[in-house]
């Protein structure tokens, strides 16, 4: 009877596989985990490296219709050779030289910009020109012409953060070039689409002396709505103060966190990741996290929380005690 009821276990997994089904009960453990089990790995790109990465780039590979950008992605080493820095987030630094310009396009992965270091350089956006200078965040949301444009004389980094990863699981990623080079400029800045760090700083400071805390984080938003800058993409500003290590926090969807001024280190799952300006890391879903300043810093971050926040799938917990501190990661 056994052999049989064998002879017919084979039977039925093999006319499955035959027809293009799988059964639920050989996989169940894997697809329902009772807790998020990411890809993603923790993992950290330091500035001393990118940076002379960029400058070399810039360098050796001009901008042109075809290229259209010159961009480093950060590619987790988790997710099977893609270009991606999470499941969902795409994260990458993007050099622009003197008195060059990218070209105008636009796609329906949403961006943001957030400014590393240069001037002289503006974003247009819809015909609106954003100016940019360091700390700045630049928003060019979904199928929105833009193109960038360095009328200096020192070139610029910053951070591009996109939800190229999530369009394309969604097979929904478009993209088209602007009928001329560039656009005609017909408006100057925009407060939905450019959020100077002059107002971030300021109001980080009042936070931190009304609450005395070690730690504020500003969240950008819509000043006509109040809700997230960018639909699928959330963006914060967090400012921490030396001399205690924050609260451990697990939260469902990935972020990536950009050293914008300062020294510390952040505990992810037990390893700890020792930054400075310029530094750039993951945090994986439900990883437990922690951060801990050196001295006075700045870190900006990106996240897919809108985007769990309107399916009803975020959610969020403190741990009780501090997680300990199991190894240090070792930048290549």
């Amino acid at each position: 009877m056994a052999d049989t009821l064998e002879v017919g276990y084979d039977e039925i997994c093999g006319a499955l596989a035959a027809k293009d089904m799988q059964p639920l009960w050989t996989q169940a453990a894997r697809l329902m985990p009772p807790k998020p089990i990411p890809a993603t790995l923790p993992w950290l790109w330091k500035w001393t490296t990118v940076l002379p990465l960029a400058e070399q780039a810039g360098r050796l590979i001009t901008i042109e219709r075809g290229g259209e950008r010159r961009v480093l992605a950060l590619a987790n080493p988790g997710l099977g050779g893609l270009p991606y820095t999470s499941s969902s987030l795409w994260g990458a630094v993007q050099y622009l030289g003197p008195h060059e310009a990218a070209p105008a396009h636009r796609h329906t992965p949403s961006a943001i910009r957030f400014v590393m270091q240069g001037s002289g350089v503006w974003t247009t956006v819809d015909g609106v020109a954003c100016d940019m200078k360091p700390g700045d965040l630049v928003l060019t949301p979904n199928w929105s012409w833009h193109d960038h444009t360095n009328a200096g004389d020192e070139p610029m980094a910053w951070f591009d953060g996109l939800d190229l990863p999530l369009v394309a699981g969604l097979e929904s990623v478009f993209f088209e070039t602007y009928p001329e080079l560039m656009q005609r400029v017909e408006a100057k800045n925009s407060a939905l689409l450019r959020f100077p760090y002059e107002e971030a700083d300021r109001r980080l400071t009042d936070e931190l002396a009304a609450g005395g805390g070690p730690s504020a984080t500003l969240v950008y938003r819509r000043p006509d709505t109040g809700g997230h800058a960018v639909p699928t993409i959330g963006c914060q500003l967090q400012r921490l103060l030396p001399g205690a290590r924050t609260a451990a926090r697990r939260q469902a969807g990935s972020s990536i966190h950009v050293v914008f001024k300062g020294r510390g280190a952040t505990v992810i799952n037990g390893q700890r990741f020792d930054w400075e300006r310029g530094d750039i890391f993951v945090v994986p879903s439900w990883a437990a996290v922690d951060f801990e300043a050196a001295e006075p810093s700045d870190l900006f971050a990106v996240n897919d929380r809108p985007v769990l926040e309107a399916l009803g799938l975020y959610r969020e917990e403190v741990l009780p005690e501090a997680q300990p501190v199991t190894g240090a990661f070792q930048p290549k």
